[in-house]
């Protein structure tokens, strides 16, 4: 491209951009995303109230901590204030389509850990920043709305009273034309001045509700493990499924057949040989039921709870069962929770010497805690041939935990936790 083309294309591409902004700046009232944010800004201001009282009483509360009469108010106040970022999400979504994740459990509800709760801080200063910016975009826009609507049809008004807007001309009808041009700065104002205000509230989510990049970076990688031990529990299941309706179907097949020819042979070696045989495919039918059920026991197809009813009926020291589950966990958490089960009652029946169980399992959070309880001799450790190291590092791959307490003399109790509701 010669220079000048290059000098012919750079008046006509700036003169291109100046209509494009001059008609953005015109179509500002009427475009479909003014009337959204404006409309957020409306129900935001509503939303906004309690949580700017919450932020204040907050305020009051950090003061009062100096003299100990506030503590207390204010770990309500925090608590509160971490709920809030959920609250700050409906309008917001509902209106516009902001979303942003809601924020994990606390690990730990004490003291120490609502009071340095960042989130919750978090959440009291943007409730006490965005109410004056929603409260100034709804009422500042209604006010150069209406007032410029009202200013920008004054000519028009002027001809259906003339008499009464004699005090802008003497003369006549030139009279009204300055406040309509006032009106007409005011309307076109309107819509600028929404989108800056709801500009800067969308900047203090970011920077306040929202996740870092650390945190979302994390929550990402969690998904995705989540993701992935949820595609493993169902190519589990399916490989269950195949062996048991496929290989397991054959073998059982396989060893009717055998039968038969055993019953039509009257050689004794040819006989002695079919019934070698058919040893073997009982021996390979139960290696397979056990590797089977080791994959995905089926009584786990009935719910969790059945699993564990069907486990502790057929544990040799009597169990006492407790599962309290509002919700079913994932296929991950159920067969993990299965499986520690099992191999916490076989720990008792082969070690400890105990003459009772209890087995507690309930929700907790976004996953779920069980319990273990005998009142065998104690002196269980993690990492003794217990398989109790395997429980641990199969519960940190649920993002769960293992913790072990077994005195010397007992009792032994075992908590594992599943998943982030910790």
């Amino acid at each position: 491209m010669s220079g000048k083309d290059r000098s012919s294309r750079g008046p006509q591409s700036r003169t291109g951009n100046t209509v494009t902004v001059i008609k953005t700046v015109l179509a500002g009232p009427f475009v479909g995303r003014t009337w959204r944010e404006y409309g957020y800004a409306l129900l935001a201001t509503l939303f906004a109230v309690p949580t700017f009282a919450l932020a204040l009483l907050g305020a009051v509360a950090s003061i009062g901590t100096l003299i100990m009469v506030g503590l207390p108010v204010l770990l309500g106040v925090l608590i509160v204030a971490r709920a809030t970022v959920r609250w700050h999400r409906i309008p917001a979504r509902a209106v516009l389509g902001w979303d942003w994740p809601a924020p994990e459990p606390l690990p730990r509800a004490t003291f120490t850990a609502v009071l340095g709760d960042g989130v919750a801080w978090k959440a009291l200063l943007y409730g006490l920043a965005r109410f004056p910016l929603v409260m100034a975009a709804a009422y500042v826009g209604a006010v150069l709305l209406l007032s410029g609507t009202l200013f920008l049809t004054y000519p028009l008004w002027w001809f259906v009273s003339p008499d009464g807007y004699a005090l802008f001309d003497p003369v006549g009808w030139t009279g009204t034309l300055w406040p309509s041009a006032q009106g007409l700065v005011a309307v076109w104002t309107f819509p600028w001045l929404v989108r800056l205000l709801v500009g800067l509230d969308r900047l203090l989510v970011r920077a306040l509700l929202e996740p870092g990049a650390d945190r979302a970076r994390i929550a990402a990688l969690e998904t995705g493990r989540d993701i992935l031990a949820a595609d493993a529990a169902r190519t589990l299941r399916r490989v269950e499924r195949d062996l048991h309706d496929g290989t397991q179907a054959r073998l059982v097949a396989l060893g009717v057949t055998l039968s038969r020819i055993a019953r039509r042979v009257e050689d004794p070696a040819v006989t002695g040989l079919v019934s070698d045989a058919r040893e073997t495919v009982t021996e390979a039918l139960a290696e397979l039921r056990d590797i089977v059920r080791r994959i995905h026991p089926p009584a786990l197809d009935a719910g969790l709870a059945t699993a564990l009813e069907t486990l502790a009926a057929r544990n040799a020291v009597p169990v006492t069962l407790s599962v309290s589950l509002p919700e079913p966990p994932s296929d991950a958490t159920a067969t993990a929770a299965y499986f520690a089960v099992a191999e916490l009652l076989a720990n008792v029946t082969r070690h400890a010497a105990a003459t009772r169980v209890e087995v507690d399992v309930r929700s907790n959070g976004h996953g779920l805690r069980l319990t273990v309880r005998d009142d065998g001799h104690g002196g269980a450790r993690v990492g003794t041939g217990t398989g109790l190291g395997g429980l641990a590092d199969r519960a940190r791959a649920l993002d769960g935990d293992v913790v072990v307490d077994s005195p010397p003399g007992g009792p032994t109790v075992i908590t594992m936790t599943l998943g982030r509701g910790r």
